[in-house]
């Protein structure tokens, strides 16, 4: 699977969390190219990341920190 993640780094918040099929490769593509397009173009440095993984559970495991506080980083077993 494909994710597709904007991430609010002032805020630490995520803004955006969209999956697509590994077979939709190329929307997948589209839309983030849009998407950082149209934050450079309102001026929002937010970041933007296509990300790959089996499962969204894995995903959320191995970049924690699009989804976790700075609180549940530093507490939770890794």
């Amino acid at each position: 699977m494909i994710f597709l993640i904007e991430y609010d780094r002032k805020q630490g918040r995520l803004v955006t969390f969209e999956s697509f099929s590994d077979s939709d490769r190329k929307n997948a593509e589209e839309s983030r190219l849009r998407l950082e397009l149209d934050l450079n173009l309102k001026g929002i440095d937010n970041e933007v990341v296509l990300l790959e993984a089996a499962t969204e559970e894995a995903v959320r495991r191995s970049h924690r920190r699009y989804f976790e506080t700075l609180s549940e980083l530093t507490t939770a077993p890794a």
